[in-house]
């Protein structure tokens, strides 16, 4: 590569002026990511989705057998229309300690971080590879890491360990919960409201069903054993969606509405599923059937990510302390790609920098001071051999 390679602060603005919201493709990015690695003489490989419109890419640096270190980041952002923002959001804008722009916290930032370190990671001639991973899709349930994780071991080198690098404040975070989204459809029979006898209220029915799912958060809420670790503690719900009815004089024949739970580690995620289907089978169905034999509730389960509950004595977790400088590790109540690595044998933990309270929102944006602590953490790290 001539000239001088981009430091992180150039990798933000960069990285941050690709519009990769998930709906959108995040080739742009991938290319000029990749076009940077060839420029370094890394050879990457990009493992695209199904329509070609998206890819992920893993890099890398040292010797390309198996072991090392994998630098994790997803390159997808939430969306901005209808935030408020003060700033272009495409555009990285630097305040006296504040970088605002989408992304800059979740978690552009880190990748910005670890790219600027590939020219002295190749200058060092590394006996321990540093591999880098970077990600669609993982905003809309962690869809775009898993074919390239199928490829660990089979393809792709595997590696010691993965640093996920979501916005943590630079704490070195060892579990996270998981989620599983839904979607319960409600079908009855339509009618004139005058004579709601006649007809089966879809839209009624399905406030009965999300009744229950605020019951089993209170009950989640205060159940023993629940894992105490994480605020909010237990297993938590949400009613997210509901669509139902098609004017105020009808009876409303069908309602959808789209709801999630995220399960600590150990939580049955199947527990709880089985219980809506034997209440809805016992509550709901036999008084809807009373008036139509054909009603019917259905649920089906649209996304899941698992959760993380790295053991302590990982050679990640061990390491990433120590880099850190930190004697105890912590939780996150979000989810990330750090359960899918390590559902598929590769220790993990959740380490970047910047804070999950400004992710998703409107003039999101890293701090200075937590990016100079991400270069830094990222130059130790790497400086250490594995123990």
């Amino acid at each position: 590569m001539s000239g001088t390679a981009p430091d992180t602060m150039e990798w933000i603005e960069r990285l941050v002026a690709h519009d990769t919201t998930s709906a959108r493709s995040n080739l742009p990015l991938i290319e000029n990511v990749a076009d940077y690695f060839d420029g370094l003489g890394i050879p990457v490989r990009l493992v695209h989705n199904e329509t070609g419109q998206k890819a992920n890419l893993f890099a890398t640096i040292g010797p390309p057998e198996t072991g090392g270190i994998v630098l994790s980041g997803h390159t997808d952002t939430v969306p901005v229309a209808g935030q408020p923002w003060d700033t272009d959001p495409f555009e990285a804008v630097a305040g006296d300690d504040r970088i605002f722009g989408r992304g800059t916290c979740d978690m552009k930032g880190f990748i910005a971080c670890a790219l600027a370190l590939a020219p002295d990671l190749i200058a060092r001639r590394l006996q321990t590879p540093i591999h880098f991973a970077l990600s669609y899709d993982e905003e809309v349930g962690c869809l775009g890491v898993r074919p390239l994780i199928e490829l660990i071991g089979d393809g792709l080198p595997r590696p010691e360990m993965v640093i996920v690098g979501e916005p943590t404040n630079m704490r070195v975070v060892d579990a996270h919960k998981g989620i599983s989204q839904q979607t319960t459809t409600v079908v009855g029979r339509d009618g004139h409201s005058s004579r709601p006898g006649d007809g089966v209220n879809a839209v009624a029915y399905a406030a009965e069903i999300i009744g229950f799912l605020n019951r089993l958060t209170a009950e989640y809420r205060s159940k023993p054993g629940e894992d105490p670790r994480f605020n909010p503690p237990g297993t938590t719900f949400n009613i997210g969606t509901i669509q139902g009815g098609a004017a105020v004089n009808m009876i409303a024949r069908e309602c959808v509405f789209k709801w999630e739970f995220r399960p600590t580690p150990g939580t049955d995620a199947r527990e709880i599923l089985d219980r809506l289907d034997d209440f809805v089978e016992a509550e709901i169905l036999p008084r809807m059937r009373e008036v139509e034999p054909q009603a019917r509730v259905e649920t089906k389960v649209d996304i899941t990510a698992p959760t993380l509950d790295s053991d302590a004595e990982s050679s990640a977790v061990r390491l990433a302390l120590r880099v850190a400088g930190a004697n105890h590790t912590e939780t996150e109540s979000f989810v990330c790609e750090a359960g899918l690595f390590a559902e598929a044998g590769v220790p993990a933990v959740v380490c970047g920098p910047g804070s999950v309270d400004q992710a998703h929102r409107p003039n999101e944006f890293v701090t200075r001071a937590q990016i100079e602590a991400c270069d830094a953490f990222l130059r130790r790290l790497t400086e250490r051999e594995l123990t």
